[in-house]
């Protein structure tokens, strides 16, 4: 690929990621609220992951997984939306595999590295740790929407784990410029 080409391929992909994606203030900061879109484990129990038969490991390494902070800032199109949000895990392990959504027809996983945005087809999730999707980063990207969402509305997310299985999630939508670390 000739250097020219490169440029515009990134300039493109610059482009799609601040206007038409993620909206004003995109690269505003990142972060998660402590009150919107908590979610508990798949077995239902708060901060509880499925863990149970898992491929590995014993039970005492079994993910336990809580979603929060879920935001989806209002969409500047009719086309496209991104979602931000943080997994907690108090246990073993796991894999952020995929994520659906009545949404969108396409939900994609994405990161940002030096402002250069890939998709991507899974995620670590570390065992007692963080795997975090805040504006800049690490993001879910829904497309070809059946809808607009609209400020104070809410969206249904499904986040599919390979050992947790699926974490059902209530993301609201914020304002395009909602930036989680300026709010008290």
């Amino acid at each position: 690929m000739s250097r020219r080409s490169a440029y515009r391929v990134r300039a493109r992909a610059a482009a799609l990621l601040t206007a038409g994606v993620l909206g004003a203030g995109v690269l505003a900061g990142c972060g998660a609220d402590s009150d919107g879109g908590r979610a508990a484990g798949a077995d239902g129990a708060s901060g509880a992951g499925a863990g149970a038969g898992a491929s590995s490991g014993s039970a005492s390494d079994a993910p336990r997984l809580t979603v929060g902070g879920a935001f989806i800032p209002e969409p500047v199109t009719t086309g496209m939306a991104a979602g931000f949000f943080t997994v907690e895990n108090a246990g073993g392990a796991d894999t952020l595999t995929s994520v659906t959504s009545d949404l969108a027809a396409k939900v994609t996983l994405h990161s940002t590295t030096g402002g250069t945005m890939r998709e991507r087809g899974s995620f670590p999730v570390p065992a007692h740790g963080t795997l975090t999707f805040g504006r800049g980063g690490n993001h879910v990207m829904f497309e070809q929407l059946t809808h607009k969402p609209k400020v104070g509305s809410t969206v249904h997310m499904e986040l599919h784990f390979k050992r947790s299985g699926t974490v059902d999630v209530t993301v609201p939508v914020k304002p395009a410029t909602y930036n989680p670390s300026a709010s008290s």
